[in-house]
């Protein structure tokens, strides 16, 4: 992967890029990932927030409940209202956006780490090959790899 990722909405008003490549990427299986993007399921990157540069247009962020309780905001083009972004109740909040990895102008450079969630993944979908396959969340800590625990660590403070 290079260390430039760009992408945009669907009517381009809202341009981005990443200034390197993701900490980690979850391919997520869960009801309220399927419920909300209409399909299968969500494919995000997980970055630090300071290095996703919006270079045009403006976002508006809405929020929604997740299964936890607690909510995600998600932030979308003002104008056509596509998904770019979202920023989870985590410990780390706003720090790291969860982008959606269709949004890129190369969605195919960046592959999931890790299937999550696959205990309500559509029946008629097959997993194969060297990504684990978790049927609920995971332990970071035995998954990422050391320089992605560092990455976050840092964002911890």
């Amino acid at each position: 992967m290079s260390n430039k990722h760009s992408g945009h909405c669907t009517c381009g008003s809202v341009k981005y890029h990443l200034t390197s490549d993701p900490i980690f990427v979850h391919c997520c299986h869960c009801s309220w990932c399927q419920r909300e993007t209409g399909t299968a399921f969500a494919l995000n990157a997980l970055i630090e927030t300071d290095r996703v540069i919006v270079e045009s247009g403006t976002l508006e962020a809405v929020e929604i409940p997740v299964n936890s309780g607690k909510s995600q905001k998600i932030y979308r083009c003002q104008q056509c209202k596509i998904a770019i972004w979202s920023h989870y109740a985590t410990p780390v909040g706003d720090k790291v956006s969860f982008v959606r990895i269709g949004t890129l102008d190369n969605p195919e450079r960046i592959r999931p780490d890790i299937h999550i969630f696959t205990s309500t993944k559509q029946p008629w979908l097959e997993l194969s090959g060297n990504v684990p396959v978790m049927p609920e969340f995971y332990d970071p800590k035995q998954h990422w790899p050391a320089d992605s625990l560092a990455r976050y660590k840092k964002l911890m403070g």
